[in-house]
């Protein structure tokens, strides 16, 4: 089966004098019937040159199933007189939500089952969940499209009924008023799913009010409670400014403005009782942390808790009515160090591992003893720790389990560093099976690197992973410029006008695993998804015969024609990450690097491309038109296939069961390019 020849409308793009010629602009209009056929006929080739794999890819999804325990259950954490926690049954797809009063001894409390929702729904998700204090009144954000426009509903727990109510296309977030009856909620702007204007609802008597509406299309809303319930906060955000407004949670006073906003100075305070404290950049790049007064929030009488280090990434905190809990990460490894509120006295838990990842997990009560955190490794799977304020003991409280014959002792994990063309020294964390690694660049690839908005892929634990693992494969991380795994300057050093420095670190991480003997240089692959996509089409484009085969999945690739319309979702809120193609300096330098027009009449390597017909943050069109594109200029037969979800978004499936056939058919697609490992 020939793959599909989509029709060709020379569609001319010009600014700054510079004409771009897009033969598949007309991809862009989702009504278009023609659209959706080819869309259905790329799936259909895809299907047929992935027949020959079949019984691979189904082999891989039945290994990768068989390791998951199947009626599986979170840590139940403890909020408001209530345990919550959420669950599997055997054979069901979708998460049970439930609670039981005082004990987890007691009786337990079906909230929400996702199976029953999702009845009938090719797609289905709840993002969040809120209780009313009264614990009585429900709110949920469900999507049942992927496209991320939420409809929040409503169930009475006295009577177990769901209410008729329904407020659509709104954000995932929402908070409740001390009354029990008032919800404050974000709508999105129709056509950039912004969100934009917060609104309160009374459930009760209906009474519905606009309270702050974004005006500057470069910020977006969120809106959340304070950890002791006592005030409400409105988040205004852009990439690097931030503003916050809050009242009190107990009448009906108007939101103020905790600090007016400053152009490039981010903060986020959190309410400590008697007092407020602030994580903020001001004179402070890695950020600070600092104390005011509940009634005195000017910076100059701030009180310094932790002050700025050059060396240290302050990432979050926690309150509690005793400590602070400070989440920072040194050298690219997370620690925690825990303040005393009486005289500020602190302990720091350092790193445990050479390469892992610690995270602030869920900790509702202030009042609580212990500091929940979340902990995985490349080889150790992800593991629930209660760590004592006073005492610092740890306790477990849940691992994942694994079924099967896993043991994590049987695979180790390095973090090496990598050179750059500019000489910058580039962290890199792999995992490989001791018992098959020998260092002797013999050993298949598989590279994963993301590198923008200052986001971290941090060393985790994938059971899907073990599949390639246990076929001999090395899985790396190429902690690149453009995250924030070495502070802030390793994130301004990838964006903007040095966004090139995150293609060439990450091609820098690949030839040092193969000057280093880990890998073999004919069996390199890499993978990315979505701005991470972006990064693999810039190196397909510059080192393209580097790799093997490539995985983008839902790839950010058409960077100059999206980041020109303003009225697609993101692209106002996004000039500081990208630039503003407006400005011809900016304009030129994304040109020189947007892998849809840098595509050339060269050799490529085998690709993989996944896409959402729903998805609002990449558009479905930007990898169909660069797959189009791309099969129409190389000049080799190396396949380049195009997934389309049709019921999805930017996530892809739903289904925990539905995600793992979408991992084994990538799996499966590069396995068949390793002849040996299948």
């Amino acid at each position: 089966m020939s793959h599909p020849l989509p029709k060709e409308i020379p569609h001319a793009i010009t600014s700054h004098g510079d004409t771009r010629i897009d033969p598949f602009f007309w991809i862009a209009d989702k009504k278009n019937k023609e659209v959706i056929k080819h869309l259905k006929a790329e799936n259909r080739y895809s299907d047929s040159i992935l027949a020959p794999h079949k019984k691979l890819r189904k082999r891989l999804y039945a290994e990768m199933k068989a390791r998951l325990k199947e009626d599986e259950s979170s840590a139940p954490y403890f909020k408001n007189g209530y345990w919550y926690y959420a669950r599997y049954e055997k054979g069901q797809e979708y998460t049970l939500y439930c609670r039981k009063k005082g004990s987890l001894e007691a009786e337990e409390e079906l909230l929400l089952d996702e199976n029953i929702l999702a009845f009938e729904e090719e797609y289905y998700e709840i993002d969040s969940f809120a209780l009313t204090q009264s614990n009585d009144l429900l709110a949920f954000a469900e999507d049942k499209s992927g496209n991320r426009q939420y409809t929040i509903r409503f169930k009475d727990l006295k009577t177990g009924k769901l209410l008729d109510l329904k407020l659509e296309n709104c954000e995932s977030e929402f908070a409740w008023h001390a009354d029990n009856a008032t919800i404050y909620y974000i709508i999105k702007e129709a056509e950039t799913l912004r969100p934009y204007l917060v609104k309160s609802l009374n459930i009760f008597t209906g009474e519905h009010n606009d309270i702050y509406e974004e005006k500057d299309e470069s910020f977006s809303l969120s809106v959340d409670t304070s950890g002791d319930y006592s005030a409400v906060f409105i988040g205004c955000h852009s990439t690097q400014t931030t503003e916050f407004l809050f009242k009190s949670a107990h009448d009906l006073s108007a939101f103020e403005s905790f600090l007016p906003r400053e152009e490039n100075h981010e903060y986020y305070p959190e309410l400590g009782g008697d007092c407020y404290y602030i994580k903020t950049n001001l004179g402070a790049k890695n950020f600070k942390l600092v104390k005011c007064a509940l009634n005195d929030r000017s910076p100059e009488n701030w009180q310094i808790i932790q002050a700025h280090s050059d060396l240290a990434l302050i990432e979050d905190f926690e309150v509690f009515d005793t400590h602070l809990v400070v989440l920072e990460k040194e050298n690219g490894l997370d620690q925690l160090r825990v303040y005393n509120r009486t005289d500020y006295s602190q302990q720091l838990i350092p790193p445990t591992e050479e390469t892992f990842t610690v995270y602030l997990e869920n900790n509702p009560e202030s009042s609580a003893e212990f500091v929940r955190v979340g902990y995985s490794s490349l080889t150790t799977p992800h593991t629930i720790y209660d760590i004592h304020l006073n005492t610092f003991e740890r306790t477990i409280i849940k691992q994942t389990i694994v079924l099967g014959d896993f043991n994590s002792a049987d695979y180790t994990s390095e973090r090496v560093w990598a050179q750059s063309e500019d000489g910058t020294k580039v962290p890199i964390s792999l995992v490989y099976r001791s018992d098959t690694f020998k260092k002797n660049g013999g050993n298949p690839l598989f590279l994963h690197g993301y590198g923008a908005y200052g986001a971290t892929i941090d060393p985790y634990f994938s059971v899907a992973r073990l599949s390639l693992l246990d076929r001999g494969f090395i899985f790396a991380i190429a902690h690149v410029r453009g995250g924030e795994y070495l502070g802030t300057d390793w994130y301004e050093n990838g964006r903007l006008m040095t966004k090139k420095n995150t293609f060439t670190d990450f091609i820098a991480s690949a030839e040092f695993l193969i000057k280093s003997n880990y890998a073999d240089p004919k069996q390199i692959f890499a993978m990315g998804g979505s701005a991470g996509g972006l990064l693999i089409g810039a190196v397909a484009n510059m080192r393209p015969s580097l790799w093997k085969g490539l995985i983008l999945e839902v790839p950010f690739l058409d960077v100059l024609t999206t980041m020109l319309d303003e009225t697609l979702p993101l692209t106002i809120g996004e000039y500081d990450e990208w630039g503003n193609p407006n400005e011809e300096e900016a304009y030129q330098y994304m040109r020189s690097y947007s892998p849809y027009d840098q595509i050339a009449a060269k050799d490529y390597p085998s690709m993989y491309v996944s896409s959402g017909l729903h998805d609002s943050q990449v558009q479905y069109w930007e990898p169909t038109k660069y797959v189009a594109k791309l099969r129409k200029l190389k000049t080799d037969t190396n396949p380049v296939l195009l997934r389309t979800y049709m019921k999805a978004g930017h996530s892809g499936a739903s289904g925990r069961f539905e995600q793992l056939k979408e991992i084994a058919e990538e799996y499966a697609f590069i396995l068949a390019l390793v002849a040996d490992k299948l």
